[in-house]
């Protein structure tokens, strides 16, 4: 593994609440690299052979599973795009029978990914970035956009809700403030805000607290939804892993988006829903076909391993 992948992995397995099974997950890695070819790993291979070992440790797969071709494996697109040739090809290829239980039917590529690219419409993409935006956008913002559009709609999409939050210090974003605790944010030059935390209500009965601070030594109050209240009154539901109707998640993380709706007819292998958390994205696909009773999550909802999202007549 290399050195500088160990902390981000180890990161992403706190996130998905396998911290407690490091171990697990730096023994399953050297069997990915194994699987894989024993491949070069550097940015973005390493990660894709990082997220197969997550994947694999929070579903309690081993080698043998992963290459029993009679199962239905919902893989993590970015082991879907390093084998299907997306970040390039290692010498003699990967090995055949995993292209085969990665691709499934998709011929992947054999030449240089960016060969096949098509050029990038710059006046197109700087109409999509204003529509982002709601101005007109500089180059940077364009490109940023054409590099990477899903990661870039979701960055506009955030700073129009919370404003430009990379004027917070790290620990204050990342953490919050203690009470008493009052830091200087400066929103344009010449113009500094002192914010100081004093405390916040008990939770009120629509799942909303008050949080009281200073700003600029003048007492303010807001009211805000609190998320962590929602863990706590929701109920889920668990698939039961020995029923094929009943289709879980994968892994801890948002639901990214629901491909089905109740009494659509599946195809086995059909698309159902994916997830993604910590950059870190999985399609989840039918094992069996048949016909969609209900869907019990809805896309943008937050969810654990096992939770139950589709059920099949």
């Amino acid at each position: 593994m290399p050195g500088g992948q160990y902390t981000n992995l180890f990161a992403q397995a706190q996130a998905l609440g396998l911290s407690d099974r490091w171990s697990d997950v730096c023994d399953i890695y050297a069997t990915v690299n194994d699987l894989f070819g024993d491949i070069v790993k550097v940015t973005p291979t390493s990660k894709a052979v990082g997220d197969m070992a997550l994947f694999m440790v929070a579903n309690e797969l081993t080698a043998e599973d992963i290459m029993d071709t009679s199962r239905e494996l919902a893989f993590p697109a970015s082991v879907i795009d390093l084998i299907g040739g997306m970040m390039g090809q290692p010498p003699g290829g990967f090995p055949e029978k995993i292209r085969q239980i990665v691709l499934k039917d998709k011929p992947g590529l054999t030449d240089r990914p960016g060969a096949s690219l098509p050029a990038a419409n710059m006046e197109n993409a700087k109409a999509e970035v204003q529509k982002l935006l709601g101005h007109e956008p500089e180059n940077r913002e364009v490109l940023s956009y054409l590099l990477y559009p899903k990661v870039y709609a979701d960055f506009a999409k955030h700073q129009e809700t919370y404003s430009d939050v990379s004027t917070l210090p790290t620990p204050v974003f990342f953490y919050g403030q203690d009470a008493g605790e009052e830091f200087a944010v400066e929103i344009e030059k010449g113009k500094t805000l002192i914010i100081k935390y004093l405390t916040k209500s008990q939770p009120h009965t629509d799942g909303t607290r008050t949080v009281f601070f200073e700003l600029n030594g003048q007492p303010r109050d807001v009211t805000i939804a609190d998320k962590s209240l929602e863990g706590d009154a929701l109920q889920t539901v668990k698939a039961d892993p020995n029923d094929p109707k009943q289709i879980g998640a994968s892994m801890p993380g948002m639901v990214v988006t629901i491909a089905v709706n109740p009494g659509d007819k599946i195809k086995k292998g059909q698309k159902l829903f994916s997830l993604e958390a910590m950059k870190m994205e999985s399609t989840i696909n039918a094992e069996v076909a048949g016909t969609v009773a209900s869907v019990h999550i809805k896309a943008g909802s937050q969810v654990n391993t096992g939770d139950l999202v589709i059920t099949f007549e």
